[in-house]
């Protein structure tokens, strides 16, 4: 099968094993479920708070399709600070719980001391959504087999950062992650271990997340795959006119766009529908073969 005309990114290490699965990303796009053991979720509003509720969550999202799930246990809204054991207390449970369920597991942390306790208990994948805000992060990381994904946010972990302004934001993340990847690397870990991610919706508005999304090539340009979290965001509601509830169409046809133009891994609440979104893209791209032919076969 040939590829279409969407944007491929010239990828540092596009082949890779984490978590004990091979992935492709040159050819394949990874679909990462979301675990919130928060009482205050973004989206769910503490649907999965209660362990066994997370497990269950998680085990289905797996079983819908989902390669990767993403666990956390402290949204990233402003807030009141969550202590480190208890946020320990809220993932590496299900971390333990999901250990040989055949999905990447990661989690969803800017604590140093939780990504160590994530790791040790069998997590494949830090999350960092501050991007690497406390460099102790890279060592924990770098000591250890765990891919790292920086992604770009402007305030302190958990502090407000009203009215964000940028000259050029497309520039100025790209920038960011240029930064903050050089410092993983001076850290030692190695680009094979490297994901960005721009931070849709992070601590940018509406017109900022939109503009990121229609000029990703230039993020995906950085070499390292790229993941999007776009799934339910306020800058979908705010463009649809939609509440959180009812946004489902606009995040999968943003996250479609996004592979087009060069997302390797898209961070998803609703995964039966994100997984048929993301492999009918594959397939139209030419990454993969139908499942069956019979119409019009003799």
């Amino acid at each position: 099968m040939t590829g279409g005309t969407a944007a491929l990114p010239v990828l540092i290490h596009p082949r890779r094993t984490i978590g004990g699965r091979e992935f492709d990303f040159d050819r394949e796009v990874a679909v990462m479920a979301i675990i919130n053991r928060t009482p205050d979720s973004f989206f769910d509003q503490g649907a999965t708070f209660a362990l066994d509720k997370a497990v269950t969550a998680a085990l289905q999202a797996i079983s819908d399709g989902a390669d990767w799930v993403d666990i956390g246990g402290v949204k990233f809204a402003p807030g009141p600070p969550v202590p480190v054991d208890q946020e320990i207390d809220r993932v590496v449970p299900v971390v333990l719980a999901l250990r040989g369920a055949g999905a990447v597991i990661s989690v969803d942390t800017f604590h140093p001391a939780v990504a160590r306790a994530a790791i040790e208990a069998g997590a494949d994948v830090i999350n960092d959504t501050t991007g690497i805000h406390d460099p102790l992060m890279a060592d924990v990381v770098a000591d250890s087999e765990a891919t790292l994904v920086v992604t770009h946010s402007l305030a302190r972990p958990r502090m407000p950062h009203p009215a964000p302004r940028y000259g050029d934001v497309v520039s100025e993340v790209a920038a960011f992650l240029r930064e903050r990847t050089d410092l993983a690397l001076s850290h030692g870990i190695p680009a094979e271990r490297i994901i960005i991610d721009p931070g849709h919706d992070l601590n940018k508005n509406t017109r900022h997340s939109l503009e990121l999304t229609r000029r990703l090539p230039e993020i995906a340009a950085l070499g390292y795959p790229t993941l999007v979290a776009v799934s339910n965001k306020d800058f979908i509601g705010e463009t649809l006119d939609r509440p959180r509830g009812e946004r489902v169409e606009g995040s999968l046809a943003a996250a479609v766009f996004s592979i087009m133009q060069g997302a390797r891994i898209v961070r998803m609440h609703n995964v039966r529908a994100a997984v048929d979104a993301v492999r009918m893209t594959e397939a139209i791209l030419g990454f993969r073969e139908p499942a069956y032919e019979r119409h019009n076969l003799a």
